[in-house]
């Protein structure tokens, strides 16, 4: 390893013990934006995810085949989109909202529900065909048996929200599109990490880089954690 990356290594380290202010606020506007996303995702994933897994109707299995499609969405292909969605051409340009990070939480949460739904598609119908007669013979709406089956395997739902944090924390793409990079106002970690290799500022860069693999790896390890629990818990 050279003397110059050596360097940027320490660097690196001291911005992050330091609490450099241009890292912190790079980190903690890719926090916001990360989790008003992701909860967005979810109270549009969840529900959807339920009512598919309890419910038979024309079209089921095209609407799963297209989530599970949506899934692996190129991120970029959103945010094009959205991008020409609120433009001043657009149909919602008159909203102002391009260039902010609202348009990036709009951004992520086009992504996110997707998996959200797909993921909970498959824990809701594996619990589904264990009840389902139970749930028939008692007469229980759909409404009311899909928040029943949400309530049963919350744990699992649990790893499906982490899933989407971990996409929105990782994403590019779509909000390098719609929010425009801007310092201050719409640079994320993912997209200050890009900005700053090309200029070649390596400490902001790994700083940047070193804070978004132990979020990662800690959603990582929280999914593992809560997986296990669920897994207990079902015994």
């Amino acid at each position: 390893m050279s003397n110059e990356i050596i360097d940027a290594l320490a660097r690196a380290l001291r911005l992050i013990a330091g609490v450099d202010p241009t890292l912190a606020d790079i980190v903690l506007l890719s926090l916001r934006v990360s989790l008003a996303a992701t909860v967005a995702g979810t109270l549009i994933g969840l529900p959807l995810g339920a009512v598919l897994a309890v419910s038979r109707f024309a079209g089921r299995g095209a609407l799963v085949v297209l989530f599970n499609a949506l899934m692996g969405l190129p991120p970029v292909v959103v945010g094009l989109a959205v991008y020409l969605l609120l433009s001043r051409s657009g149909a919602l340009g008159g909203l102002g909202v391009l260039f902010t990070p609202t348009a990036m939480v709009i951004a992520q949460t086009i992504l996110i529900a997707p998996i959200v739904a797909s993921l909970a598609r498959q824990v809701i119908e594996d619990l589904w065909a264990q009840h389902r007669d139970l749930f028939l013979s008692d007469g229980v709406g759909i409404v009311r048996r899909s928040a029943m089956l949400l309530s049963l395997g919350r744990y699992s739902l649990v790893t499906a929200i982490l899933a989407g944090l971990g996409r929105a924390l990782a994403e590019v793409g779509a909000i390098l599109i719609v929010g425009g990079n801007i310092a201050g106002f719409t640079r994320t970690m993912t997209t200050a990490i890009s900005l700053e290799t090309s200029r070649g500022d390596l400490p902001l860069a790994l700083g940047l880089g070193a804070i978004l693999f132990a979020l990662t790896l800690s959603i990582n390890g929280a999914a593992y954690l809560i997986a296990q629990t669920a897994r207990r818990a079902a015994l």
